[in-house]
């Protein structure tokens, strides 16, 4: 009896240490909120951020601010989120990239498996593979035969080595077995600018920065790198229909600091949720050429897991260097 009465205070003490990050996130929150964007204001992520912080400032009863650091390919932003306190008041909305190419393709400051801490995946899309129109190919298969028949000759250009829009249109070049001389440029923006005017044959972007071009016969859409054809370019087929279970998606998702206490981590979830099923949310995510993507962080969390180890693997089995 003498020693349970001893160890009393410590056990006391113990479970009042466990009752803090409880309370503290049932009064939470308290004061506005920060959303961390890795990219300037403008483009998809940032959109993403904008419409999501307006939603989350309704469903929390706080003002839920964007800011946006970017530079390194999103690194930037993700190291000053990572050594964020973990209170709830630092959210990241991420894409893929700071989670697989950024830090396999450079030095950075962080972990991407461990700094962070995995609310909801928000939307994803895939690379639409675009070509000048006067390529003398009329779709998908065409165009791999084309190519084929002139290995090395033809080239595709990228928004840099390692970006997204590089290991994308590279992973479909592996699979279909053809050869291409890669064209890297400082941004998608030139990458696509020379594809409509014939500097470069081929490029893989967004349907956001592309669905324009097409509608005025400016491209040539053959293929999404989704599962699934998009809805807003029911045309245009998946990849995965030619070459069965292809896939390369981009997502962009809501995080925060490793050690973000599980009550915060599920309040701020559950409205995530909620999004999901919200028509007029998704209808937004649709005009920027998304696909919704409900999550748990759980498995959220899988997917970065699953999703950086098929990114290193292409990286390393083809000798991807960023100068």
């Amino acid at each position: 009896m003498k020693r349970l009465i001893r160890f009393l205070p410590t056990m006391l003490l113990a479970a009042l240490l466990m009752e803090i990050p409880l309370a503290w996130a049932q009064d939470w929150p308290q004061r506005p909120l920060k959303v961390i964007v890795p990219y300037a204001p403008g483009g998809n992520t940032d959109a993403i951020a904008r419409i999501t912080a307006e939603r989350l400032t309704t469903a929390l009863g706080q003002q839920v601010v964007v800011e946006n650091r970017a530079g390194a390919g999103g690194a930037t932003a993700a190291d000053f989120v990572a050594k964020s306190l973990p209170d709830g008041y630092t959210l990241f909305v991420a894409a893929l990239s700071q989670f697989g190419p950024v830090p396999l393709t450079q030095k950075v400051n962080y972990d991407p498996l461990k700094d962070f801490t995995p609310i909801a995946n928000i939307g994803a899309n895939g690379f639409v593979i675009a070509v000048n129109p006067a390529l003398p190919v009329k779709d998908l298969k065409e165009f791999v035969d084309y190519v084929k028949a002139r290995p090395g000759k033809l080239n595709y250009g990228s928004g840099g080595t390692g970006s997204l829009t590089h290991l994308a249109a590279l992973l479909f070049l592996n699979r279909a077995g053809m050869e291409m001389v890669h064209v890297p440029y400082k941004g998608g923006a030139p990458a696509l600018a020379d594809t409509l005017s014939g500097q470069v044959q081929m490029y893989a972007g967004s349907p956001s920065e592309l669905l324009q071009h097409a509608a005025a016969g400016k491209i040539k859409l053959l293929g999404i790198t989704s599962e699934r054809r998009n809805a807003q370019l029911p045309n245009v087929p998946a990849i995965a229909e030619v070459y069965p279970n292809f896939k390369a998606m981009t997502w962009n998702g809501l995080l925060a600091p490793a050690g973000l206490p599980a009550p915060i981590t599920s309040r701020v979830a559950g409205e995530m949720q909620k999004l999901m099923k919200d028509a007029a949310f998704l209808d937004r995510l649709a005009k920027l050429g998304l696909d919704p993507v409900p999550t748990t962080p759980a498995s959220f969390a899988a997917d970065i897991r699953n999703e950086y180890g098929m990114w290193r693997d292409l990286i390393k089995s083809t000798g991807v260097v960023v100068d």
